[in-house]
């Protein structure tokens, strides 16, 4: 394990200089000739032949002209998208043989394939046991108080959550909610009646903010007084385009004021095809933090080998690998309000990060069989129809799902609970992403397994979100205080009570790659917070910190011999990645380069327009 390790240390190295040796001015005989950045799957459809155009994401150098670009795309009768400038992208379709041309434009930085990207819940053949009949899946209790909300707590009042998914349909439990939907379906967003054909969308939004009217409040979301903007990116079969979403965040960023946008829920993905730093989603997701929103994202339901049931490592999705989102891992809560009964789903993508190896997830939420409204004659409700889940009134309004979406989902209710409140707390400046995400993973509860043993950072992330313990913190700080100066206003104890058991927080954070302790993480405003700092970079925290083993490359961190990735799975210790083999204990990287000995070859024909995603 510990020569594997090595290994994907090599690799990532040897990814971050081809990255960057793609990216200069190569010599040319007129001069210098451009060359853009492309990814997998764009390198491997120029290796092989297929089909005569692809749809790609073209990302424009920041320092070039919009103009010239695009009027090139237009000359050559390209079918050109409408340009995202506030994420710098915009969506061509290409013939295949223009790639190089493409490739030698100025003002193109990248070029990465147009992914097919996905939102499902865990199939509940995989949920259920051999002796398991429709009665034994469990109906979850209220939610709130399973995250330790009392009637008393905010719910997520003034707050505004987009739920960038497959829709939302107007049902009773989400009436008076639903304050603005557009369609991006067609790559183009246009007003629009809500609906929601597949399902995924609604029972999203339920979670985040239902009333709970047609179950007595029973199955209420966890901020049943936020207001949701739909933002439809999935058809009626739960499939999409990288860029529809990217076209949703464009937008989200453009209308973070007009609409009242605090909270982004992202509960779909797919599969890494190049670098955190270069992929367009990635960026997409970053600029919208940038902006001041936060963004939660689904870990990924890529856990476990589906036939034999192997524990799998890096199955992170993008854009779950954005550094500044907040990425959710799914938690089994038994159907209880105990915190010591807690599971990791299986099914939950573990980190780290293809590529780049960063620590994911953040944190993991309630994910598992959870109740929510079903959207009338959707998808998921006829095909699934053995987890519909009656009303106060006998009737099918409700359906229990799970996965890492339902996850991301209490998530965002969850942060809606807490903005509500720290603004309760001061009319001055607010707290930042990096502070809430902060106090978020200090206020975590760490997570056994079934055998009592400790799950790893790179399955649990910080721990189990603590609703009680976020509260209590959010509500005593000041973020008026100066930096590098202390910011409680009171006292607070690092425990939380839970059907009358007192439950210690975990009492750090991860941030990059290693887990940080130390009573200064909140006692003081910290420089790391501020709004212009990426989670994770070299900064200098301060005295009275201290810094743990790094959950990544540690060298008592135990991660599985098993990575699995999109339609590319070797399980053991062979890790496949596309012709990019690390087998066993020798690296191929591409046709050239080999370290080892006896590297056994793997040939695997092109695949374009897999669909990896959260499923």
């Amino acid at each position: 394990m510990t020569r594997l390790l090595r290994l994907l240390r090599m690799w990532s190295v040897v990814a971050v200089v081809v990255i960057m040796q793609t990216s200069v001015m190569l010599a040319g005989k007129n001069g210098t000739l451009h060359k853009a950045h492309v990814d997998r799957e764009i390198a491997q459809i120029k290796k092989h032949d297929g089909a005569l155009n692809v749809d790609v994401i073209v990302t424009v150098d920041q320092n070039s002209s919009w103009g010239s670009v695009l009027s090139a795309l237009h000359k050559q009768g390209f079918k050109v998208g409408r340009p995202m400038p506030r994420v710098s992208a915009v969506a061509v379709t290409v013939p295949r043989s223009a790639l190089e041309w493409l490739e030698a434009l100025r003002g193109v930085a990248s070029i990465s394939i147009d992914a097919p990207l996905g939102a499902s819940p865990v199939s509940p053949e995989a949920l259920l046991t051999s002796n398991a009949t429709k009665t034994l899946v469990k109906k979850a209790s209220e939610l709130r108080a399973q995250l330790g909300l009392t009637d008393s707590d905010p719910t997520g009042n003034g707050i505004g959550v987009a739920i960038v998914d497959s829709g939302i349909a107007p049902v009773s439990d989400l009436s008076g909610r639903i304050v603005a939907f557009y369609d991006f379906t067609s790559g183009r967003g246009v007003a629009a009646s809500p609906v929601d054909g597949y399902g995924h969308g609604t029972h999203v939004a339920g979670l985040v903010a239902g009333s709970g009217a047609l179950s007595n409040g029973q199955y209420a979301g966890v901020a049943p007084n936020a207001r949701l903007i739909g933002l439809r990116v999935l058809n009626d079969a739960g499939n999409g385009a990288t860029t529809d979403v990217m076209a949703a965040i464009d937008f989200a960023i453009a209308n973070k004021t007009a609409l009242g946008i605090d909270i982004l829920n992202i509960s779909l993905g797919h599969p890494v095809y190049e670098s955190a730093k270069t992929d367009p989603l990635v960026r997409a997701v970053d600029a919208a933090s940038r902006a001041g929103i936060l963004v939660v994202v689904s870990a990924g339901n890529v856990g476990v080998n589906p036939t034999t049931g192997a524990t799998a490592y890096a199955g992170i999705l993008v854009p779950g690998n954005a550094r500044s989102a907040l990425t959710v891992a799914s938690a089994k809560t038994q159907g209880t309000v105990t915190v010591n009964d807690d599971l990791i789903g299986n099914y939950s993508s573990r980190g780290p990060s293809w590529i780049d190896g960063y620590a994911k997830p953040d944190f993991a939420a309630p994910g598992q069989n959870l109740v929510a409204p079903a959207a009338p004659r959707s998808y998921l409700a006829v095909t699934y129809s053995t987890l519909l889940v009656p009303d106060s009134n006998n009737a099918k309004s409700y359906i229990a799902l799970s996965g890492t979406s339902m996850a991301a989902a209490v998530e965002s209710g969850l942060l809606a609970v807490a903005l509500e409140a720290s603004r309760a707390v001061t009319t001055g400046p607010r707290l930042t992403i990096n502070a809430l995400k902060a106090l978020t993973e200090y206020s975590a509860f760490t997570l056994r397994d079934a055998n009592g043993v400790v799950y790893d950072r790179l399955t649990q992330g910080a721990g189990r979100v603590n609703g009680q313990g976020l509260l209590a913190l959010v509500r005593s700080v000041n973020p008026s205080a100066p930096v590098r100066t202390p910011w409680l206003t009171t006292a607070v104890f690092p425990s939380s009570t839970y059907a009358g058991v007192a439950v210690p927080w975990t009492q750090n954070i991860v941030w990059g790659e290693n887990i940080v302790w130390g009573e200064n993480i909140i006692n003081v405003n910290n420089i790391v917070w501020g709004e212009n700092i990426v989670w994770g970079e070299n900064i200098v925290w301060g005295e009275n910190i201290v810094w743990g083993e790094n959950i990544v490359w540690g060298e008592n961190i135990v991660w599985g011999e098993n990575i699995v990735w999109g339609e590319n799975i070797v399980w053991g210790e062979n890790i496949v990645w596309g012709e990019n083999i690390v087998w066993g204990e020798n690296l191929v990287w591409g046709e050239n380069l080999v370290w080892g000995e006896n590297v056994p070859l793997h040939n695997k024909s092109h695949q374009h327009g897999k669909n990896g995603g959260d499923q």
